[in-house]
């Protein structure tokens, strides 16, 4: 066991990889143990963050931390929030300045609150079921592999300016404390739902086949049995209108949760992004194939494209077009 947290003005918890790697380690531990030294702020070094137990220690401890919070990890930002937000650690998103670098075509343009009033697809969750005021600011480790880059943004987060009579402040203040809880844990696969996208369409328990999905007392959809996932099989993904399913450890960066996915109502034709083995294979068709393999896998009969799921995603493609599609469709009319 390890002693309680106190109650300061950020907790920063450092999720571990799953590789040994000794450069990544070396980070997570350079990062930890500097990040201690700051005055005010608590460092919680866990075990990494998919794989941990629902019930185990490691998640009833980061339930407890009250106020913001700095999360470190090797998974995308987006999907890290909504692993937390799965396991009622839940807040608002906080703003930072190291993240993913977008080419300029796919950087996120400010959505149109008319064409989300018209578009009944835009209407998620979220919206419905808003989460707690304290932030939640999460740093990728991927994205450098000098522990300076991380303080520095620490101390920007915190407030700290980067300056010699800061630094000194820093050090003659009383710091935080460094706790690590070593919890055993088992490589995990199961869905994780952004819920700033999600619809509640239902189109992934209707398609998944495993039990995986279900509803809660209010009719929210949410991942009921992660355990009864199949190990690889990221199908359910690709048939999300609102690209709101997320698969943390797919090799694909717009499954593993990248931020460089629409964010808008309807599915676009994202196959090279989403990890298709053939660029011109329908995301659909390359769904239903790969639940189709996972089904002869557990011995039970293939089911190909069936005739509900063809008519929901008709249903979905003839709703309101958005401006991309839109773009597209004028694109086609040029005849290049």
């Amino acid at each position: 066991m390890i002693q309680s947290l106190s109650s300061p003005t950020f907790t920063i918890v450092v999720s571990k990889g799953q590789s040994r790697a000794p450069d990544k380690r070396s980070l997570e531990a350079t990062v930890a143990e500097a990040a201690a030294t700051r005055a005010g702020v608590d460092v919680l070094v866990v075990p990494h963050l998919y794989d941990l137990a629902p019930k185990g220690e490691t998640i009833q401890r980061l339930r407890a931390i009250e106020g913001d919070i700095i999360l470190l990890t090797w998974i995308f930002p987006r999907a890290a929030h909504w692993v937390f937000d799965r396991a009622g650690i839940r807040g608002q998103f906080g703003e930072v300045s190291l993240k993913e670098v977008l080419d300029e075509d796919e950087e996120e343009e400010p959505t149109d609150p008319e064409a989300m009033d018209e578009n009944p697809l835009t209407e998620t969750v979220l919206e419905d079921h808003p989460r707690p005021d304290r932030r939640i600011f999460t740093l990728d480790l991927r994205l450098a592999t000098d522990p300076q880059t991380y303080l520095d943004e620490i101390d920007r987060i915190c407030g700290l300016e980067a300056t010699p009579s800061t630094a000194s402040a820093v050090k003659q203040a009383e710091p935080g404390g460094l706790f690590q809880i070593e919890e055993p844990t088992n490589r995990r696969w199961y869905p994780v739902i952004d819920f700033s996208r999600c619809t509640n369409c239902m189109e992934c328990i209707d398609f998944c086949l495993f039990g995986v999905y279900g509803v809660d007392d209010v009719e929210t959809i949410l991942v009921e049995q992660p355990d009864s996932c199949r190990k690889g099989c990221p199908a359910c993904s690709r048939v999300c209108p609102a690209n709101a399913i997320i698969f943390p450890q797919h090799k694909a960066p717009g499954i593993a949760g990248s931020a460089a996915v629409d964010g808008g109502g309807l599915k676009i034709d994202l196959s090279l992004l989403f990890g298709a083995p053939d660029k011109d294979e329908d995301p659909i068709a390359t769904a239903a194939r790969e639940r189709d393999e996972q089904l002869l896998l557990a011995g039970r009969n293939a089911v190909g494209i069936d005739d509900q799921l063809a008519k929901r995603q008709a249903d979905i493609q003839a709703g309101p077009a958005d401006e991309l599609d839109q773009l597209l469709d004028e694109l086609d009319a040029l005849d290049l």
